[in-house]
């Protein structure tokens, strides 16, 4: 992925190094989105501590779970030599951009997320944040939420490499708050807030879809006004979302799949709708609530 010497986002806090805030209990996302590791966390989970990854799944995505306010730590400034960090900050700086512009020519105004890099555990609106859950987005305060940690996760666990592979994390996450901007994100926790367990596992899927596909939409536009894809960048992002698809992990963890307990989407959906947003660059192309078909 070509990003050295593009812009770098200002909206980066970078709390590493601090005491991660203490306090506030479980953590439970406010509306209950859930980030894209926390599946990934809860196959792991399950095996460290004998859990059924159903089970990890619902305590890590919110079930029950209410929102906590916490005190916000004060934001610090990346260090200089730290590349990763420029990249993480070059990477939401391409969504601001890209998205401003969708924003722009839908007669809308794109109110920009922050990006918090913390290390095992920090404050949010929604709770105590852990690495444990993945990076993830937290509507309450409109935050983006990453361990850097998380990359060597996906490197080690499922050989998915590639810088082009870890900004398709970052953006999974802004489509999320992009879903926010639109007003997505709170009719489809109203219709969770009376649907059943099954019912509520469905709207989820199409929530974290769309947030693929979303993600595939700023790959589009990035890509049109700074080149920014190398040959391999688009395999390596559906590497990692396939990796990530529900019934493979379920079926990595307990050797069969279990469809009514999908949050987030089989591997060829997650795919799927990654390259539908990629190959359109369009956000009417990413109604999954509207789909006839995930």
């Amino acid at each position: 992925m070509k990003w050295e010497g593009n812009r770098e986002s200002d909206n980066v806090d970078d709390r590493r190094g601090e005491d991660g805030g203490g306090g506030g209990g479980g953590f439970g996302l406010g509306g209950r989105s859930i980030g894209i590791g926390t599946i990934v966390i809860a196959l792991i989970g399950s095996a460290v501590f004998g859990i059924n990854p159903l089970t990890m799944l619902n305590m890590l995505s919110g079930g029950g779970g209410g929102q906590v306010p916490q005190q916000q730590a004060p934001a610090r400034q990346a260090p200089a030599n730290d590349r990763q960090t420029h990249f993480v900050r070059t990477v939401l700086a391409d969504t601001e951009d890209v998205w401003t512009e969708v924003f722009k020519a839908r007669g809308a105004s794109y109110v920009k997320p922050r990006l918090v890099i913390y290390s095992g555990q920090t404050a949010t609106d929604c709770g105590r944040g852990q690495s444990a859950s993945g990076p993830f987005y937290c509507p309450a305060d409109q935050k983006v939420y990453i361990d850097l940690s998380f990359y060597a996760l996906m490197q080690q666990r499922f050989g998915v490499t590639g810088e082009f592979a870890q900004a398709y994390v970052i953006a999974h996450e802004v489509g999320h708050h992009v879903q926010q901007q639109l007003g997505i994100s709170d009719k489809v926790q109203r219709a969770r807030d009376s649907a059943s367990e099954r019912q509520s596992n469905a709207l989820s899927v199409k929530l974290e879809l769309q947030a693929d596909c979303f993600a595939g939409v700023w790959a589009f536009h990035g890509n049109q006004a700074r080149a920014i894809l190398e040959t391999g960048d688009v395999e390596s992002a559906l590497k990692a979302a396939t990796a990530i698809g529900d019934d493979a992990l379920q079926r990595q963890s307990q050797g069969r799949v279990v469809p009514d307990s999908f949050t987030h989407g089989t591997s060829e959906q997650r795919a799927r709708w990654f390259s539908k947003g990629l190959q359109s660059g369009q956000v009417e192309q990413c109604d999954t609530f509207g789909a006839r078909q995930l």
